[in-house]
């Protein structure tokens, strides 16, 4: 999981990006993510990828403050979430954070593998967020095959806590990304 701190700030520079796309009236919204619609998609992803992220850096629990909160209510939210997302990539800008385990409660990880998690995070959620609203995400190449190999790692861990669907079977040439996508659950080609 070595040089993840080049695609984590990518992948938080596309998710802010994504979010300023999305307007409250596309809130109640489908979404690639079976029954959650896109605010509950939002307040999600804005928890793990921001809170979530400078948390684990920081080596300390989300509170239930955090857990409970909607943020998509808040008029501000996108810009609320791009600057926490600057926040918590800056803590991940030590070296020393990416040493060790972080315990995560039930178990603990190594930072690095975490910080990976989260990455893919950025940027799954982020494509769900983008289709639910009409947008395209950037994922470049190099960054598509990073989290290519995260969901490949932890596609079963992720099944067992219904994090993950069934796989879906691409046909014809697909990027590292789309292939991420589909074994993570989602149709590529999915649409509103």
């Amino acid at each position: 999981m070595k040089n993840v701190y080049p695609h984590m700030i990518e992948c938080a520079a596309e998710a802010a990006r994504v979010a300023g796309g999305v307007t409250s009236g596309q809130l109640s919204g489908p979404t690639p993510c079976g029954q959650w619609d896109t605010r509950t998609l939002v307040n999600h992803w804005v928890l793990y990828t921001s809170h979530g992220l400078e948390h684990r850096a920081r080596r300390r629990p989300l509170t239930g403050e955090l857990t409970d909160r909607d943020f998509a209510a808040e008029p501000d939210w996108a810009a609320r979430y791009a600057a926490r997302l600057d926040r918590a990539v800056g803590a991940w800008s030590d070296p020393a954070v990416w040493e060790g385990e972080i315990d995560l409660g039930a178990g603990s990880m190594p930072a690095a593998g975490i910080a990976a998690m989260i990455t893919k995070e950025m940027a799954v959620h982020g494509w769900d967020v983008a289709k639910a609203t009409g947008q395209e995400i950037r994922v470049p190449d190099a960054t598509g095959t990073l989290i290519l190999g995260v969901v490949e790692e932890y596609a079963e861990i992720y099944r067992q806590y219904e994090g993950f669907a069934d796989p879906v079977e691409l046909s014809g040439p697909s990027t590292d990304f789309e292939r991420a996508l589909a074994l993570s659950g989602r149709d590529p080609r999915w649409m509103p």
